[in-house]
């Protein structure tokens, strides 16, 4: 993966909180408004917990007021400057906070695009891509980095623990390195921001199962984000210039690797249990390659149709 030195990155939708208090007794398990928790669960860790923050959190669609759920407003919070420095893909090329705005922008490009193209749905940005460190206060209640990556559709915002990757993905998980793994994730939660717009998520009815509502919920943020891999060397920044230099084969490689990490039997596997299908919230190790590889090939949303596939 490398990008176009030329491009110029746009950090007016990127942030970051610092370091958050973990609460009282630095405990791995947050609540989340409406008595649910995330945090803790397989392993002691839920990857990119998505389902239950949206269940208690949504409201008319996620068009609620940030904090509303008793969170922190996030656009409220003091911001650490971390991304002031980024302001060409020569910088993405050298510094991995800068390849995160640089990904970020080449999202917003191309679902700027693709979304009124293949829908009747208007694009709408996400509110920021909002980077921490513990602890954070969200539009959907307080969270910690335990709960890895996440959309909260209140606020319209993706959260990141930048430690998550080398700590959770690669430690705990055995998944794999590479440059390519934290595009991955931040395009599959962007997938989520996708859904929120189309109203997807108000379908999600049932949560634990491998055909269930949730699993179709995750696998199709995959499949978006395969849509967009397929797609990322053709988006551009503000002024035309292409963000993207070149991706490769062993960078979608390090993409499926990761989708394979973040089975959930895989994650059974790794927590030393056994693997429960009736406990599943994203999908198996399979069936999250072959939506990814599914977007990646076909790079439609008709062809993400999680909801309306008899077979995952």
């Amino acid at each position: 993966m490398r990008f176009n030195p030329k491009a110029r990155l746009d950090t007016s939708r990127m942030g970051d909180a610092g370091r958050g208090r973990r609460g009282a007794g630095g405990g791995g398990a947050i609540p989340i408004p409406g008595g649910m928790k995330a945090g803790g669960g397989i392993g002691g860790v839920i990857i990119v917990v998505l389902f239950l923050v949206l269940t208690q959190c949504l409201n008319d669609g996620g068009a609620s007021s940030p904090g509303g759920g008793g969170g922190i407003d996030s656009s409220r919070m003091g911001d650490t400057g971390r991304y002031a420095d980024c302001r060409t893909g020569a910088d993405a090329n050298d510094s991995a906070d800068c390849a995160r705005v640089a990904v970020e922008n080449s999202l917003y490009d191309y679902w700027s695009a693709t979304l009124p193209d293949q829908s009747s749905t208007g694009f709408r940005p996400e509110k920021q891509v909002e980077t921490f460190t513990d602890a954070i206060g969200t539009g959907c209640g307080r969270a910690t980095s335990d709960v890895g990556p996440f959309y909260c559709p209140v606020d319209k915002t993706i959260y990141l623990d930048t430690t998550f990757f080398e700590a959770v993905l690669q430690g705990q998980l055995n998944g794999p390195g590479g440059a390519f793994v934290e595009p991955y994730v931040i395009a599959h939660e962007y997938g989520h921001h996708i859904q929120n717009l189309l109203g997807t998520m108000g379908r999600v009815k049932t949560q634990q199962g491998p055909t269930s509502d949730s699993v179709r919920l995750e696998l199709q943020a995959d499949c978006y984000a395969g849509m967009w891999a397929k797609s990322a060397t053709t988006t551009d920044d503000a002024t035309g210039q292409p963000l993207f230099e070149s991706l490769t084969d062993a960078d979608i490689r390090q993409a499926i690797d990761a989708a394979t990490a973040v089975g959930d039997d895989r994650i059974q596997e790794q927590s030393g249990g056994r693997v429960n299908p009736e406990q599943w919230t994203h999908g198996s190790a399979a069936q999250r390659v072959t939506w990814f590889r599914t977007g990646f090939t076909q790079g439609s949303l008709d062809a993400c149709d999680t909801f309306s596939a008899t077979s995952l």
